[in-house]
């Protein structure tokens, strides 16, 4: 999972429920203090949230751009039903199309970031919105996310975590992943990667606020997920696109997500000394190129 640097919001930003015609979704929101040079949506991955994104709040707000980050629905405050059907991928991009309505302002640029599970929601919203006519954005960013299936160890993984919540609350999950970890630590894990106190109460509370059935669903898909590239690098030819990571990936291997930006004709950023989450772990040079693209 994603582990925010900080949790304190910047002057700039506030947190929001941001309504839409397919429910209320949790967000964060930042907005530029002089003229608004564009809108950018986005959508975090598999047990993430909106705090994911809180350090690029400031510099994309800095250089005029009205920022908002949500809960996807089933994630941490955006809360869900417990029904398989309303985390399945394509009705997560039903909403990421939802909130897209929303936050669109007239013919001021909308730009739309998936991270990690979120860049396939985010491919699923422009796959559906390419059948239906114009699109809506004026980008689209692949955020450490790849073309399919989550690498094969990962997947083992995720499927130990769908077998064991018919069974288990995500409160004793979690005291199993810490135990874990501790054992790693004893056997020459990093102790200095611990996160602060206050950011480990948070990542406990995001945990365990999560809908199991939205867990089990979208990792299921995670497991399964179909490779769509094709299809996207059709349909959505005129559509600028980025695919970012950082130079490391457990998900999926940086060479693959170098190959699925070729196939999409897509402009590549590797964020040097970042792995997964380059929005929490270098937010300052993943701000940067991503307003380097945007601009």
């Amino acid at each position: 999972m994603s582990t925010p640097p900080f949790l304190i919001l910047p002057r700039c930003a506030r947190a929001l429920r941001v309504p839409t015609a397919r429910g209320e979704f949790a967000a964060l929101r930042a907005e530029p203090a002089g003229a608004v040079r564009g809108t950018a949506l986005l959508v975090p991955g598999f047990t993430g949230s909106k705090e994911d994104f809180i350090a690029l709040l400031e510099p994309l707000a800095a250089a005029g751009y009205r920022v908002t980050a949500v809960d996807q629905r089933g994630q941490y405050e955006s809360g869900g039903p417990d029904d398989p059907a309303a985390y399945a991928v394509d009705a997560l991009g039903a909403d990421v199309r939802a909130l897209s309505a929303v936050l669109a302002e007239g013919d001021a640029p909308l730009h739309l970031l998936g991270h990690s599970f979120g860049g396939q929601v985010a491919r699923e919203a422009v796959l559906a919105a390419a059948a239906d006519g114009p699109l809506p954005w004026s980008s689209l960013t692949l955020m450490s996310t790849g073309p399919a299936s989550i690498e094969p160890a990962e997947a083992e993984r995720t499927k130990l975590l769908i077998g064991v919540l018919p069974s288990m609350s995500l409160e004793e999950i979690w005291q199993v992943l810490q135990q874990m970890e501790q054992q790693a630590e004893q056997t020459g894990g990093d102790r200095a990667r611990r996160p602060a106190p206050e950011v480990a109460e948070f990542l406990h509370r995001r945990w365990v606020a999560n809908v199991p059935q939205a867990l089990a669903t979208t990792g299921a898909h995670l497991i399964a997920a179909p490779d769509r590239v094709a299809e996207l690098a059709a349909t959505a030819a005129a559509l600028p696109a980025l695919v970012l990571s950082g130079v490391r990936d457990y998900a999926w291997p940086v060479p693959e997500q170098t190959r699925m930006a070729e196939r999409l004709g897509a402009r590549r950023v590797v964020i040097e000394d970042a792995g997964h989450s380059p929005n929490a772990e270098r937010p300052e040079a993943t701000a940067e190129a991503l307003l380097a693209f945007w601009g």
